[in-house]
């Protein structure tokens, strides 16, 4: 019986990076796909939901911009030089 790394090669000799246990951005353009879609086969009680998901999604992302530049402000004052 053996060890994995009792050779002369190791198994792990590499770098990790930090960034490859990040979940990956999705560079689709999902906007555009959204644009795109053909309406016609949807109901109207479907296009409905639709625009009721599509609203929360934009006030949830208005909320992200909120947050980051009352943040970035907060920064900015706590760091200013007087």
């Amino acid at each position: 019986m053996s060890l994995i790394d009792s050779g002369t090669l190791w198994v792990n000799i590499q770098a990790v990076d930090a960034d490859d246990f990040l979940p990956r951005r999705d560079n689709s353009d999902i906007i555009g796909l959204l644009a795109r879609q053909d309406l016609d086969p949807f109901s109207v009680a479907e296009l409905e939901e639709r625009i009721t998901a599509l609203t929360a999604e934009i006030e949830r992302t208005q909320q992200k911009i909120f947050k980051a530049v009352n943040h970035k402000a907060s920064a900015d004052a706590l760091f200013r030089k007087q």
